[in-house]
């Protein structure tokens, strides 16, 4: 098939977009559970992979276009199982991701036993006395405000590229809504070709 095939095209976006997907679940996965960043990463991977499975569900309706004409759209019965066959394995991967994360607990502070947190407790006890307050503070406001920025640029940077997908994805669109058209304007030459046939005798 030729690289500029819209199917193809938007098979591009989304492959690379679940590369990035699978990066960025390694990361989480490496993260504390009561961790901040992984709450936020949690929100980013879910919606990455509703985004994922909204485009792979558009592909399936321009395969299901194709199918219905594949002269027309210069695809083959092969070719037709092809993006099937990868429309449901990449489904399956996004769902597999999805239920990891949403299966996974979140942590909350407190829920050790009573001595686990009373020793937990001490410790932080020590370190108050040892080192001055608000050097701590000041020091876990600017580490937060850092990774904070950061989570954001690359929320940012993920929703620009999601934009551009999109926008590519509207061939696909294109091409069904091109496909109806088409429906349309032969079922309106049958409709007169009928009505001809009916008036013949008459003309006769």
């Amino acid at each position: 098939m030729s690289a500029s095939d819209p199917f193809y095209l938007v098979k591009e976006e989304i492959q690379d977009t679940v590369t990035k997907l699978q990066t960025t679940l390694d990361r989480w996965e490496k993260l504390p559970v009561s961790s901040t960043e992984r709450t936020v990463l949690s929100r980013e991977i879910l919606s990455t992979c509703e985004s994922i499975e909204w485009q792979v569900d558009e592909l399936d309706k321009a395969t299901g276009v194709a199918e219905r004409d594949p002269a027309r759209f210069s695809v083959d019965a092969a070719e037709i199982e092809r993006r099937k066959r990868w429309t449901s394995s990449t489904r399956t991967q996004v769902h597999s991701v999805t239920g990891k994360v949403q299966s996974t607990p979140v942590r909350n502070i407190g829920t050790g036993t009573g001595a686990t947190n009373r020793r937990e407790l001490m410790r932080l006890d020590d370190q108050f006395q040892q080192t001055p307050v608000r050097t701590d503070h000041d020091s876990y406001i600017s580490n937060e405000s850092d990774r904070q920025e950061l989570l954001l640029r690359e929320q940012d940077d993920d929703l620009d590229e999601l934009s551009a997908s999109l926008g590519r994805i509207g061939h696909v669109g294109l091409l069904i809504d091109e496909d109806v058209g088409f429906q349309g304007i032969l079922a309106g030459h049958v409709t007169n070709q009928i009505l001809l046939s009916i008036n013949w005798p008459c003309a006769a």
